[in-house]
């Protein structure tokens, strides 16, 4: 159930010496606290396998906020709840000794039993530590009780199947809330408000006036340090399977009856069953796979993935996907949603294209001008607004149409930086708002939709490398799109710093 206000809580959080920890949730948490969103009566207990002191914790959380935030005189007091035990996740009795921790805080800053429980770690250990967080009894407080997790929840629907069954046997599904940082962005947000608040837009939102919608989330950066996961797993359940389909269900849902969490997740939901079905046989119709070659980057010379560190010199695992994604209900029967994410792509960007049919009749042929289409363009990261494409008459004595851009931008134009993903969520979290965390039935939808595409990519060896890293990814991509008379449209353009 929502709070109505910013209420007391601890917050247990595994893996808090990590790298997510250090340069994600401790700038959030303090962004919420200088701003007044974070109840004095809070606490955090950091909880790893490394041995610190409750002093060098404060000193590790600190130097987080001064290196990856915005730190401010405010800090000093901050850190002053942080505490911090050195955890083993497999053994009962660190469980035990966390118990009189928790308790202890609990009657400290009076926090009513309410307690989060963030685990910021492998996801192996995920159904692990809830089974013991309810076997020694940390799950029976009189306050509430949550459970944040982050990606991958699963590596396929078997595996996601069987760690939802272990932590349901510790948390309700309304307790666990499954990050997807995408879900935090501000633009990500700004969908349902762009449709659903716009009477522009919203009858036009339809199979009648929509040729056809392109969400891209590409990358410059290679795989870095994540190359030991990733060579696992790939870009179809790295990105596919969780943020770029929750782009296409907000994209493609109906309007809830109400906006609460229960009602805009059941319309997220239809859409992903409305997913069209393919055999084995059309995967390579829908989808395409691709893996960087070396190539130029900001001047500099970069490896092919399978140069990089610790990556199979062999590997078959996908950098790159495009898809088409066809959803087979009354208002998108016909219309293609175009796909793709990528690494070591040409430039850094989140964006989606929403391309509106042409004319029935250019009027305006004759006389020398060619329509281009209406187009809104939605900027998720790095830069956040929308651009809407118009065409408009040129000035002077002609009838000739010209191209022009109508912008909004968070940042250029009001002057205001959007909060961190992260910062949104944890605030959410605290409040009891699940809307923007993904609930099981979508996890699980997304995975049986992923795992036909997974099955037979892996029983095929693929000419990799495909593409040049610099590059916008492989050229079957573009075929995919010019089999139906379209075209990806470049990124680049439309930067907001350009319009």
């Amino acid at each position: 159930m929502k709070e109505t206000k910013n209420p007391a809580a601890l917050i247990l959080l595994f893996g808090a010496t990590g790298d997510l920890a250090k340069r994600k949730l401790y700038p959030s948490l303090f962004n919420l606290y200088r701003k007044g969103l974070l109840s004095n009566k809070f606490a955090v207990l950091g909880v790893a396998r490394r041995e610190k002191t409750n002093e060098e914790f404060q000193n590790w959380v600190k130097e987080s906020v001064q290196t990856f935030g915005e730190s401010n005189d405010q800090l000093s007091d901050f850190v002053k709840h942080f505490y911090y035990q050195s955890h083993d996740v497999t053994n009962s009795e660190s469980y035990r000794q966390l118990k009189t921790t928790v308790d202890n805080l609990d009657q400290l800053y009076t926090l009513e039993g309410n307690r989060i429980f963030y685990l910021a770690m492998s996801p192996e250990f995920f159904g692990t530590v809830a089974e013991h967080l309810k076997e020694e009894r940390l799950t029976q407080t009189n306050g509430f009780k949550r459970l944040v997790i982050e990606k991958p929840f699963g590596h396929d629907l078997a595996s996601a199947k069987e760690l939802n069954n272990q932590i349901r046997t510790a948390f309700s599904e309304n307790e666990i809330y499954r990050i997807d940082h995408y879900l935090g962005k501000e633009m990500v947000q700004n969908i349902e408000v762009i449709r659903f608040a716009n009477a522009i837009f919203e009858p036009l939102w339809n199979n009648r006036h929509i040729s056809n919608i392109q969400v891209t989330s590409s990358e410059v950066l290679g795989v870095e340090e994540r190359a030991r996961y990733y060579d696992k797993n790939g870009a179809l359940r790295d990105m596919m399977q969780n943020h770029m389909l929750q782009m296409v269900s907000l994209l493609a849902m109906e309007p809830p009856i109400k906006l609460t969490t229960e009602e805009i997740r059941s319309e997220k939901v239809k859409v992903l069953r409305a997913l069209r079905p393919f055999n084995k046989e059309e995967v390579h119709k829908y989808f395409v796979r691709g893996q960087y070659g070396n190539g130029v980057i900001d001047g500099k010379q970069v490896p092919a993935y399978r140069e990089e560190s610790m990556v199979q010199p062999e590997s078959n695992t996908e950098t790159y996907v495009a898809a088409k994604l066809m959803i087979d209900n009354f208002r998108w029967a016909g219309v293609p949603f175009y796909v793709r994410t990528g690494k070591r792509m040409q430039t850094k960007s989140t964006k989606i294209v929403v391309q509106f049919k042409d004319m029935p009749m250019n009027l305006y042929y004759k006389n020398g001008s060619s329509l281009n289409p209406n187009l809104l363009v939605i900027h998720i990261q790095p830069e956040e607004g929308i651009t809407l494409h118009l065409n408009v008459k040129k000035t002077g004595q002609s009838v000739e149409t010209t191209p022009v851009k109508l912008n909004f931008s968070n940042k250029s134009v009001d002057g205001m930086n959007t909060p961190e993903a992260y910062e949104k969520l944890l605030f959410d979290c605290l409040r009891g708002d699940a809307t923007n965390f993904t609930h099981w039935d979508e996890v699980a939808l997304s995975w049986s939709f992923v795992d036909k595409i997974s099955e037979v990519w892996s029983t095929e060896k693929a000419v990799f490398p495909n593409y040049e890293a610099g590059s916008m990814g492989p050229i079957e991509a573009d075929h995919l799109l010019a089999q139906d008379g379209f075209f990806w449209w470049p990124i680049a353009d439309f930067d907001i710093d350009n319009c």
